[in-house]
């Protein structure tokens, strides 16, 4: 076993301890030589290292900020929600450190076996369910007699938060979560072993004036596969920060292209007064400033881009592109 390190004023001061006779020499060495005990418990089997409970953390306060952000617009009130701390324990210390009545989510997340327990604080459950229903958030605990409707907020609310995991967790592994079991009592709920190894994520909740606990409980089953990336090999091992702005890059085009822009085929313009236009009835004719023979104008948005001629296809009214815009600014009209 490795000597533990001393700083420099401890030196000093174990010197002087010595020179004044404070210590014995010859006792320090009994001492040195003397077998070193550590206890160990194996009920609580510690099967992640420091190093991979930290990956674990910074995953997760990533899934907390995204968490803040999807509240917050949901709930349309104050919403901060936090990592308070990340532990390995057995699963049945954690079923009994939750309340006895709670709500529990129970998700799959393929390609990965097994399944995750998302625990919500009845407080913070009941607050949310109170503001999507247009409340002010209050908080009343009547967990044993859950309504099918509050069921069923409830699961579609946190199955869609639940959502987010999948982006926290992309640096990783691609996962879909999904939703497999609601449950309030946690006697009903057998997912491993008592004595299996979990992670708990523990997650400070604020929700307007009401606090409370969401914990996220990852079985070692779960996390198996993956524990080698959860080093900090691996992430100093991870792609380059260039090729991760270029994929950054990619995501954002890839997202762009799938955004929707109104398509404008413009006939014509015509200039009447206020009074011409209160007079317009059913079947007058306004004259327009293009002829019929003309090509007519295609803008997207608002930015003229192609010169088109209209027709139909299928039965439907259509354009048929002729010439791209060059500059595609008003003044190439």
């Amino acid at each position: 076993m490795p000597g533990e390190i001393l700083s420099q004023s401890e030196i000093d001061a174990l010197l002087s301890a010595i020179s004044t006779g404070e210590m014995n020499a010859d006792e320090l060495k009994k001492e040195e030589t003397e077998r070193r005990v550590k206890v160990y418990d194996f009920k609580r089997a510690l099967r992640f290292s420091k190093d991979q409970i930290r990956s674990l953390t910074r995953i997760h306060e990533n899934f907390a900020r995204l968490l803040t952000t999807y509240f917050s617009a949901q709930l349309r009130t104050y919403v901060q929600i936090t990592v308070a701390t990340a532990d390995q324990i057995p699963y049945e210390e954690f079923i009994r450190s939750i309340p006895k009545m709670t709500i529990l989510n129970v998700f799959e997340v393929p390609p990965l076996e097994g399944r995750l327990l998302l625990e919500v604080n009845p407080n913070i459950a009941y607050a949310m369910m109170d503001r999507m229903l247009g409340g002010r958030g209050a908080s009343v605990n009547k967990i044993e007699n859950l309504t099918e409707i509050e069921t069923q907020i409830m699961s579609n609310m946190f199955e869609k938060a639940f959502d987010h995991l999948r982006e926290a967790w992309s640096t990783m592994i691609e996962i879909e979560p999904i939703l497999t079991d609601f449950e309030v009592n946690p006697q009903f709920l057998q997912m491993v072993s008592p004595n299996e190894t979990v992670v708990v994520i523990s997650l400070n909740t604020q929700i307007g004036e009401t606090s409370g606990m969401i914990n996220i409980c990852i079985p070692h089953v779960v996390l198996e596969p993956i524990i080698p990336k959860l080093s900090a090999h691996y992430w100093m091992q991870s792609a380059p920060k260039k090729d991760r702005n270029l994929q950054e890059v990619i995501e954002i085009e890839n997202n762009l292209k799938d955004a929707s822009l109104p398509i404008i085929a413009e006939l014509g313009v015509s200039n009447i007064s206020i009074q011409e236009f209160l007079l317009l009835d059913k079947g007058d004719i306004i004259q327009l400033d293009k002829e019929i023979n003309l090509p007519i104008i295609l803008k997207i948005g608002s930015t003229p881009k192609f010169y088109v001629q209209a027709g139909k296809m299928n039965r439907k009214q259509a354009v048929q592109v002729l010439e791209q815009i060059k500059g595609g600014s008003d003044e190439d009209e």
